[in-house]
């Protein structure tokens, strides 16, 4: 792999140049939001994705290369996911008093969201891999690649799959709640978490520490159901 101003073929070397650059994209993505008045648009880990895919472009790295340089960073989601808990534990009163409603909406949520993932791909003409691999598209990245292991999917396909749908549901999922007079922090964080894993969750987190707690419970149970039911479903896949 040739980097402008240099060639290396030192793994530690490229790891550090390809962690530099996304959490400098990541910076630039959070600075550009902070401009725009916190545009939910203005989504910065899109437009980190947006700058890094250009210097892999102008460099003429493959994603495989990419993904092995920075590993640390995916490594790391596991514990900034599990982060999320502080809030969690902060307002386990208001959680114990939502269960029953909290417990219908998740399993909803991850049928619904398994379900359509499949019958879209399937109805597009994609063959049963791309489907598996969409199927748990709404799982925090971590979970997700691992579900699709087991499943036989393609976990770089679900990565970007899990990704694309957090930035949807960053971008969409506000605006459209609030548009149903939805305005309950509850609601936001529970629907982030199911639907958008951690990018959404981390936007909604930012704006009231309830709607953290809820997205953090969310984001685990819809791993753990999840989980159980695409194993189920990819039987019944053709």
């Amino acid at each position: 792999m040739t980097v402008p101003g240099f060639v290396t073929h030192d793994p530690e070397m490229l790891s550090l140049f390809w962690i530099a650059i996304t959490t400098a994209a990541f910076v630039l993505g959070v600075g550009c939001q902070i401009r725009l008045r916190g545009a939910v648009w203005a989504n910065p880990v899109m437009i980190a994705i947006a700058l890094v895919a250009c210097v892999l472009a102008l460099t003429g790295t493959t994603f495989d290369a990419y993904f092995a340089a920075v590993e640390p960073i995916h490594f790391l989601l596991g514990p900034a996911t599990v982060a999320l808990a502080i809030p969690l534990a902060q307002f386990i009163g208001h959680v114990t008093r939502s269960l029953v409603s909290m417990c219908l909406a998740l399993v909803a949520g991850s049928v619904v969201s398994v379900v359509t993932g499949i019958v879209l791909v399937r109805a597009l003409g994609g063959d049963r891999l791309v489907a598996l691999s969409m199927a748990p598209k709404a799982v925090t990245t971590p979970i997700a690649i691992a579900i699709t292991q087991q499943v036989g999917g393609q976990p770089s396909l679900t990565a970007a799959f899990a990704v694309c749908g957090g930035i949807v549901a960053a971008v969409l999922g506000e605006p459209l709640l609030r548009r149903l007079g939805i305005s309950d922090w509850r609601a936001h964080g529970l629907a982030a978490g199911l639907a958008g894993s951690g990018i959404a969750a981390a936007q909604v987190a930012r704006r009231d520490p309830l709607a953290a707690a809820f997205a953090a419970l969310g984001i685990g149970l819809n791993g753990l159901v999840t989980a159980l039911l695409v194993p189920v479903i990819r039987m019944l896949v053709p």
